[in-house]
Parts: C-alpha cells; sequence; structure tokens
C-alpha cells in the first residue's frame, strides 16, 4: 500500500485517480482549494486538505510522507503560461523537499506529438481557438524537461477524454490522434500502473482505450 496524493481531486481525472488508488488500496491525500465543497471526497483511506499546487511550501507540507504524487490541476482564473509554468516549479521544488520520487501529470493531448512527430496542436484542421492554453501546458512541461532530480511523467489522452466512457479496464499507449478517445476510469488505470509499477520516465506519454 502507497500513499498518494492527488493535486486537483475536485476535478474529473483527479476524482478518477482517487477512486483507482482507492480501488487498489493506497491511502490518499485529496488536495483541492476549498475542502468544504467536496464533502464527498471524504471516504475510506481519503485525507482532503487544502492546497495550493503553485505554491512549492503547500507542496512540500503536503507531500511530506507519501509515496507519489499526481497533479491534475487547471486554474482558469490565471493565464496558463503562468499556472502551468508555476505549478511545475513548485511540484519539482516541493517534492524535491519532501523526499518525494514520483510524479504524475495529467497532460494535454494537443502537446503530444503524431505519429509523425508533429504536436497534435500543429497538425491540419486542429482547431486553434485554445492554443494559449496549449501553450500554456507545453510551457509547463518545459519546465519539467529542465529540472533534475524528480521522476516525472506526463500522462495524457491520445486525443481526448470520452466524458461518458465507462471503466472497461483496459488502455494502451498511443501517439496523439484527435480521433482517440479513453474514459476517466481507464486514464486512471494508466495513472496507476505507473505508480505501482514504473515503466516510463521523464517523458509524456499519450493512452486510448485499448
Amino acid at each position: 500500500m502507497s500513499r498518494i496524493v492527488v493535486f486537483g481531486a475536485g476535478g474529473r481525472g483527479g476524482r478518477a485517480a482517487v477512486e483507482e488508488a482507492l480501488r487498489r488500496g493506497h491511502r490518499v491525500t485529496a488536495v483541492v482549494r476549498d475542502p468544504g465543497r467536496h464533502p464527498d471526497l471524504t471516504t475510506g483511506d481519503v485525507r482532503v486538505v487544502a492546497g495550493d499546487v503553485t505554491s512549492a511550501d503547500d507542496v512540500a507540507r503536503i507531500a511530506a510522507g507519501h509515496d507519489a504524487v499526481i497533479s491534475s490541476v487547471y486554474d482558469p482564473a490565471v493565464a496558463p503560461d503562468v499556472f502551468f509554468t508555476a505549478a511545475a516549479r513548485a511540484l519539482l521544488t516541493g517534492l524535491a523537499r519532501a523526499g518525494v520520487p514520483r510524479l504524475l501529470v495529467v497532460g494535454l493531448a494537443s502537446v503530444l506529438p503524431n505519429a509523425d512527430g508533429t504536436p497534435l496542436m500543429d497538425t491540419p484542421g486542429y482547431p486553434q481557438e485554445y492554443r494559449s492554453f496549449f501553450l500554456g501546458h507545453a510551457a509547463g512541461m518545459d519546465v519539467l524537461v529542465a529540472a533534475d532530480g524528480t521522476d516525472w511523467l506526463v500522462v495524457s489522452p491520445a486525443g481526448d477524454f470520452d466524458h461518458g466512457g465507462t471503466r472497461t479496464g483496459r488502455y494502451r499507449t498511443a501517439p496523439a490522434e484527435a480521433t482517440s478517445r479513453i474514459s476517466y476510469a481507464d486514464f486512471a488505470i494508466a495513472l496507476l500502473d505507473e505508480i505501482e509499477t514504473p515503466t516510463r520516465h521523464r517523458t509524456h506519454v499519450g493512452v486510448e482505450e485499448g
């Protein structure tokens, strides 16, 4: 049994990660901005705490004594390039202080390369209205790439989430493909597999229904 922190536990990806971790018998610290808004998270081996993923002090304090961290975060009130870079820096600094060796970050398919090596956001016909959001994710990953020490992995859908999809228990790794889909529950399986048995390190991997 491991002790796992999930930043952004109130969102769909974070909740799925909490549920999968509990299913496997792990103890979870669920981090949200306002615990009072998420009373349903307080169940089983879950401890719900308030925390700011862009604060290295918060990250270090919350992560102390844990084995791995999952970050599934977004703040619409902050410019994406500012938020995702600040979160990456705080996670790297805080986890180093806390001695936590493994970081899983929920990423974005738009910045994942396709089979030809082209980021999905740069392929013909790909929607561009959220390009600043895509570039914010990319900037956050650049912070991870430039750092030494923490064993991180960015995991994203190869295309998008199947928002109505259910848990099948199956997934596979895949390059970016706009039509690819995976349910939140199966995506969480991929995250927890990489915590229990790490196979990929300091890279970005896409997953889809398998």
